[in-house]
This record gives C-alpha cells, sequence and structure tokens, in this order.
C-alpha cells in the first residue's frame, strides 16, 4: 500500500545481537552449580537386557549420581502426536528398540567427569532380530517391535475405490517411490536445562529449552508428571535451527528433570552432533507405490497410491504423516477425476520418525511431480505442457479436493509460466538437443514442478501489543527459530501505529511472560501469529483514538495516525504524542490482547525449474541452476520471504542429491556423523534465483499465507526429474533420490548394457488386509498440518 512500511525490504533486527555474539543459547547459560547429564546409549538396533553394571561409573571422581529406568520412578514419554499403546520409557527397561536409544544416565560435575563415566558403565544386552526396511517390516514373519502387537503395523487403511480409479486410462504410469529417511541436522541440537522448584515457588520446575514449541512443550511435561500447566515454566532463548525435530518433548528431557529435582541442583544435558544424528527424530521415510491413469491426449484419468510410512521405533508420529497431510495434498495442483489411496504406518528398529521441513507435503508433491514426468515421457508430450493442461484454473478457487482439503486460492499456470520464462526454457531445450546431438559426456537436465501445500491450519494464536513512554511491546505465542519473527511482527505493529520499529520490543517463547501459543509450525507464524499482532494493535488503536478525540475536541472517526502519535485529519497541527496518550490513559492501559483464528488453513503454491549437468563418465551431478517462483500470499518483507525461498531450496536440493539416513541389516546407522552424512556446503549449491507471485488468501486480515516450507515441497522433485530428463535420451524413466554419483553412474551403465530395471514393484500383501477407510478416520484438513 502507498506509504506503507509492509511490502518493503527491512533489515532484520534480530541480527546484531546474533552476530556479535550477545545473544544466549541453553548452552551458554550461567546457571550456578549446574549438573551435566549424558547418556549411556544402545549400540544395537534390537535386544534384551540382560545386566547393568554402574559401578564403577559411580565411584568415578566427579561424578554425583548413576540412574538406571529401575533407580528413577519416570512416567512414560508422551508422543507429541500418539498412534496406538507403544509406550516408550525415557530409559529403557528390558529392551531397546534403535541403536541410540538412552539406557542409563550419568550426572557429573563437568562435562569431562562426564564423559570419562559415561564409558565406565558396562551392560550387557542380548541381541534380537531386527526389522530395519519399512516394507520388509510388513511381512507377518517379520521381526516384531512389540510381539504382543501381533505385527508391526501400528495404523493404517485402503480405499475401496482401489485400481477401479484407473479405469479408462489409455495409459497408466507407474513407480515405486522411495522418499529417502532425513536427518534434521538444525545447527544446535537439543539442549535442555531444568531447575526444580522448591515448595515456597511458583513452579515445580523451570526449563530452559531448544524449542520450537514452548507452550506445547509446557503441556507435555506437566502431563507427563501430573502437573498443572501452569505450575511448569518453559524458556527458549536463541534457539539454533529446528525445522520440525524441535517439537514435544524429548525423552532425556524427563530424566533432566528427575535428576533436578533429585539432587537439588540444576541439571543440564547438550546433546553431541553424533546423539543429534541417531536419536533426534527424523524425517521423511516413505516408501510409495503410486500409479496415474492419463488419457492419449494427456488428460489425467486417476491416481492410486499405497503409501507406507516408516514410523521406526515406538510409533513416532512421522510416520502417521504418509496417513494425514501426504495424502490430504495427493491431488496436488491438478483437476483429478478419481483418486485411491490407501496408507500403512510400519514400526521399525530405527530412530524413531517425526516432522522435517514440511511434514507429509514434500512427500505427496515429490511423489505426484514424478508421475506427471513419467506421464509426459510416455505420452512424448512436454512436460510443461502436460502440467498446464491439467491444472485447476484460477476461476475454480476456492476449490475442495478429492481428499477434503479446502484450496483457498490459486493461480497455478501463472507460476509455471514465470519460472520457464525466467529459466528460458526454449533455449535450455535447445542446448539439451545440441549436447545429446553432439554426443556430449556432459548431460544436461531440465526439471520442472509445479506444487501446492497446506499451512497455518485452523488453530488460533495468541498476541499482546502494549504502548508505553518508551515505545511499545509485542508478545505473541509463536517462537522463532531463525525465520525473522521480531522483525515481521515490529513492522506490523510499527505500521499500524506510527511507533519506530526500534521502539519496538519482542517478548515470546516464555511461558511465564506469554500465557498460551501454538509455536512454530506449519508455516503459521506470519499469517497466524502476525494476524494475531495485527488484530491486538487494532484493539490498541481504538482506544487511543477515543483518547485522542477527547484531548483534540475531535471526533474518533476523523483521528489519524501520524509520526509519533495520533493527528486529527485535515489539521496538521492537531497532534498528540504516543507518550503522551500514556501519560494520560495510564501505565498499561494502552495495550490489546487477542486470540486471533484464522478462516482456515491457507494454500501457498509455486513452480520450480531445475537444471542440472551429469557426467556421464562418473555418474556426478552438478545443480547448475535453480528457479523458484513461490506464492505465499500478501509480502510483507521480501527479503524475508527470499531468505525462507532459499534456505527452504537448499533443503530439498539436498534431499534430491545428497542428504540420506542409511542402515546396515542389523539396525546400525551408517551416516550418523557428518563425515558420513552429505550435507551441501555453499560451494555445492548453485545461485538460487528466487521471485514470487502474490495471490491473496481471504483466511486472515493480511492476505499471507505461509512460505517456511514451500521451496522445500517444490526443490526436491524438480531436481529429481532433471536427474531424469538428462538421462531420458536413454530410455531411463526414474532415478530414486538422493541422485549419487554411484547410483546414478550404474543407471547409466545399465541402460547403456539394455538392463535397466522397471520402476514398478508390487505392493507388499500388507496392503489388502489393512480396513476401509471410512468416516471415522477422516482427518480435517486444518489439523493435518504438523
Amino acid at each position: 500500500m502507498v506509504g506503507s512500511l509492509l511490502g518493503n525490504e527491512v533489515n532484520r533486527v534480530e541480527d546484531p545481537d546474533l552476530l556479535r555474539g550477545r545473544a544466549t543459547y541453553v548452552d551458554n547459560l550461567p546457571l550456578e552449580g549446574v549438573l551435566h547429564v549424558g547418556f549411556v546409549r544402545s549400540p544395537l538396533a534390537h535386544a534384551l537386557i540382560s545386566e547393568i553394571d554402574t559401578s564403577a561409573a559411580a565411584a568415578a571422581p566427579g561424578v554425583v549420581a548413576v540412574y538406571t529406568a529401575k533407580d528413577l520412578d519416570l512416567p512414560p514419554v508422551q508422543a507429541f502426536i500418539p498412534v496406538g499403546d507403544f509406550t516408550r520409557e525415557p530409559l529403557a527397561t528390558d529392551r531397546v528398540r534403535f541403536a541410540g536409544e538412552p539406557v542409563v544416565a550419568v550426572v557429573a560435575e563437568d562435562t569431562a567427569a562426564l564423559a570419562d563415566a559415561l564409558e565406565l558403565v558396562d551392560v550387557d544386552y542380548d541381541p534380537l532380530d531386527v526389522a530395519v526396511d519399512p516394507v520388509g517390516a510388513l511381512a507377518p514373519d517379520a521381526p516384531a517391535q512389540f510381539p504382543e502387537h501381533g505385527s508391526n503395523i501400528a495404523s493404517g487403511y485402503r480405499d475401496a475405490a482401489g485400481a477401479d480409479v484407473l479405469a479408462g486410462a489409455d495409459v497408466v504410469v507407474r513407480a515405486r517411490i522411495e522418499n529417502q529417511r532425513l536427518a534434521v541436522v538444525p545447527m544446535e541440537g537439543n539442549a535442555f536445562a531444568a531447575i526444580a522448584g522448591g515448595p515456597d515457588d511458583d513452579h515445580e520446575v523451570t526449563v530452559y529449552a531448544s524449542t520450537q514449541m514452548p507452550h506445547g512443550l509446557r503441556s507435555g511435561l506437566a502431563g507427563s508428571f501430573g502437573w498443572d500447566q501452569q505450575r511448569v515454566r518453559v524458556i527458549a532463548p536463541h534457539v539454533g535451527g529446528a525445522f520440525g525435530g524441535k517439537a514435544g518433548a524429548a525423552a532425556e528431557y524427563l530424566v533432566v528433570i528427575a535428576a533436578a529435582r533429585e539432587l537439588g541442583r540444576p541439571a543440564k544435558w547438550v546433546e553431541s552432533r553424533s546423539e543429534n544424528m541417531q536419536s533426534m527424530p527424523h524425517g521423511r521415510a516413505q516408501v510409495q507405490f503410486a500409479e496415474l491413469g492419463l488419457s492419449r491426449e494427456g488428460d489425467i484419468v486417476g491416481l492410486r497410491a499405497r503409501v507406507v510410512g516408516d514410523a521406526g521405533a515406538y510409533a513416532g508420529f512421522g510416520g502417521s504423516l504418509a496417513l494425514g497431510p501426504t495424502r490430504l495434498m495427493s491431488q496436488g495442483v491438478y483437476r483429478l477425476p478419481a483418486l485411491s489411496y490407501d496408507g500403512v504406518m510400519v514400526l521399525t528398529n530405527t530412530t524413531p520418525v517425526g516432522a522435517f521441513r514440511g511434514a507429509g507435503r514434500p512427500e505427496a508433491a515429490a511423489m505426484l511431480e514424478r508421475l506427471i514426468d513419467m506421464g509426459a515421457a510416455e505420452l512424448g508430450i512436454d512436460p510443461a505442457e502436460l502440467r498446464r493442461r491439467n491444472f485447476l484454473r484460477p476461476e475454480q478457487f476456492p476449490h475442495t479436493t478429492l481428499t477434503g482439503a479446502g484450496y483457498d486460492s490459486g493461480d497455478y499456470d501463472l507460476a509455471l509460466t514465470e519460472a520457464l520464462r525466467i529459466a528460458g526454457y526454449e533455449q535450455l531445450r535447445a542446448e539439451q538437443a545440441r549436447r545429446r546431438a553432439a554426443d556430449d559426456p556432459k548431460l544436461l537436465g531440465i526439471g520442472l514442478s509445479s506444487y501446492v501445500e497446506i499451512t497455518g491450519g485452523g488453530s488460533g494464536e495468541f498476541a499482546e501489543v502494549d504502548v508505553h513512554e518508551g515505545g511499545a511491546t509485542i508478545k505473541v505465542g509463536t517462537s522463532a527459530h531463525g525465520q525473522g519473527h521480531a522483525t515481521a511482527f515490529s513492522m506490523l505493529v510499527s505500521d499500524l501505529l506510527g511507533i519506530p520499529m526500534e521502539s519496538v520490543e519482542f517478548v515470546q517463547s516464555d511461558t511465564a511472560t506469554v500465557p498460551r501459543g501454538g509455536g512454530t509450525g506449519g508455516s503459521r507464524s506470519l499469517q497466524v501469529g502476525g494476524s494475531a499482532v495485527r488484530e491486538a494493535g487494532e484493539v490498541v488503536l481504538r482506544k487511543a483514538s477515543e483518547l485522542a478525540a477527547a484531548r483534540l475536541e475531535a471526533s474518533p472517526d476523523d483521528i489519524r495516525v501520524t509520526d509519533g502519535g495520533l493527528g486529527v485529519a485535515g489539521a496538521p497541527g492537531a497532534t498528540v504524542s504516543w507518550a503522551e496518550l500514556v501519560r494520560v490513559a495510564g501505565d498499561g492501559e494502552l495495550s490489546g490482547t487477542t486470540d486471533f483464528q484464522p478462516g482456515g488453513a491457507t494454500f501457498p503454491f509455486g513452480a520450480h525449474v531445475s537444471v542440472v549437468e551429469i557426467d556421464s563418465e562418473t555418474g556426478f551431478v552438478t545443480p547448475l541452476r535453480h528457479i523458484a517462483v513461490d506464492d505465499c500470499g500478501r509480502i510483507v518483507n521480501p527479503k524475508l520471504v527470499r531468505g525462507q525461498q532459499q534456505g527452504g531450496a537448499v533443503q530439498g536440493i539436498a534431499q534430491a542429491l545428497w542428504e540420506q539416513m542409511s542402515y546396515d541389516e542389523d539396525g546400525n546407522p551408517a551416516t550418523a556423523t557428518l563425515a558420513d552424512y552429505a550435507m551441501p556446503s555453499a560451494a555445492d549449491v548453485p545461485a538460487l534465483e528466487v521471485v514470487n507471485t502474490e495471490t491473496d488468501t481471504p483466511h486472515n486480515p493480511l492476505g499471507a499465507k505461509g512460505i517456511g516450507e514451500s521451496a522445500t515441497v517444490g526443490s526436491t522433485p524438480a531436481v529429481q526429474n532433471a536427474v531424469v530428463d538428462a538421462l531420458s535420451h536413454l530410455g531411463v524413466r526414474h532415478v530414486d533420490m538422493p541422485a549419487t554419483p554411484q547410483r546414478v553412474w550404474q543407471t547409466i551403465r545399465d541402460a547403456r548394457a539394455g538392463t535397466l530395471a522397471s520402476p514398478w514393484q508390487e505392493p507388499p500383501a500388507a496392503f489388502a488386509t489393512l480396513p476401509v477407510r471410512g468416516d471415522e478416520v477422516q482427518e480435517d484438513a486444518d489439523e493435518a498440518v504438523v
């Protein structure tokens, strides 16, 4: 808007403290007398615990206490999103179910003594057979995590329509698509400190945690210990990344609280990088058996998907993403006449799976966009043209999909057209043809993706805006871990009230000062939290306008915001400052609180183009360009949006080409250090060309949709499609992720030898045994976002 701060590039206000080392993380806290907690973890993926000897560790210098499960009367871990009754104890009791599961806790005066004592604990294990592969774990004779349960199937359903949705198709393309397991790898791992309260204190415990959901963590801890929520205080200092891995209470948190209460001193646990790789919930981990039916003219006839979600140990909630948001978003951006979706959640002897940037939505987009490209290749239609023929049109919005998602607004062709224009699509195709004609060993691949995802959900958010003589203070229930909340929310207040941004203080992530909140997840912060801030600010403005009107002898309808205060429209000299209004109103009176409730979930969308080069002699894939056109509704600060696009795209590119958390046949993690897990550096990633279209949503007053996960949703399938496109003239139709040099080189070799395997495999028989999906398992679209 004209004269508005919103929509302009504004530098982040939180960065100076972070860059100058003035910020505080959990591990930096100066807690007097703090004890250090560490864990002895199982080296085996599945075993019975026969004996534990802690005597040597307990007698070691500097050791204060050593605990096994029998020493602590602790409640089971409350899963972030519980599925079934697969109880997990904070410390393993009789059985371990994944490599890295904590078995013994050691408490010491310092980290050196702790490290030495951990080596002195002796645990005897009786190894058991393991189930590592999620498809194999569905077999009736697979080693069971919970023998009393009868199988490794934690939950699941099937669609009665089945293969009927493909009836009438001239062409059906099929593939077994693996969306591989990823480690979250935040810059800061789990960090947790607990201070026990005394009998006269307001809280049973005060905890400092690296979490993205302080109030959710408060609820989980209170529920575990049977305390009233108000008796638990959670404070999240600056958090170095989260991406879904820091939602809910880790098992280790309960042990740290118990140690602090029993020993009467603050206790702290800061996990190492190898601990983080093994025990923080992983992401993705789906195997998809997908079929797309099309007419000869290129019209989609139907989609059939049978999806296995790997829950890991203890039915971690990430396995249920296959049953919720992946299904919900499986229709994507297309007109889809028929859809059948079966989902199953399976237990394996691996690290529990949780959310990772996108939480089920990237998996849906990757599946569908791979099928679209396979269909284009089968029909001989350009992949951009096939998408255009099947897009939902702008005039069809709002639109309810076959899975019940209520799309708010969209113009999918606009985003694709812009992405193709920026990429120079026709010139890229000409260069690809030239290289192929010249038998150039450097193969060029051009990959596309068009996506839509769900953000925001139906949950509301708390905010308070208080104007005082020094400026304004914002309190909001979201919790930043790098997104720029302080900047965006200060912009909203400054734009609404005319108070300079440098005079706006931002308060978050302390449950004693912010009474409630949903935290960060599902790209909800600006659209829900920002709308709450805006609404609270409007309450303040109404109060102040009435005061100013009385002071200036004018009608409240004629009061306008001026620099530093309020004034009368058309009377430049009739003004009153905010400081004067505060003095008139009284301290604390010019404040407003709200619990904003959005009108529904929002559906950001976009189109990505990836350009890669493959060395056909080595299989090495080099990403040359990546174009991202993402539509997140109205943009408040393009700089913040661009940062989210760049970070999201890098994570998506990394999944397509490099990252995978893998296990050997015994369940040992094979990529549990950063020496083995292929995280990209800045040198590995191409320059990112990120732009936006803007299609407002009617579901909040800002018109904003989410952006935190969008580029991850769009980038992964674009890069995977580019890799396959580079090899398509050899007859290659599919390459699973990550497209490592070994995998790509072997594919080229097989193609030239005429021994390419079919991308399709028959789904496991377990799908036929699942209950038919009915109304009792229908998810509400707004609750499907994590």
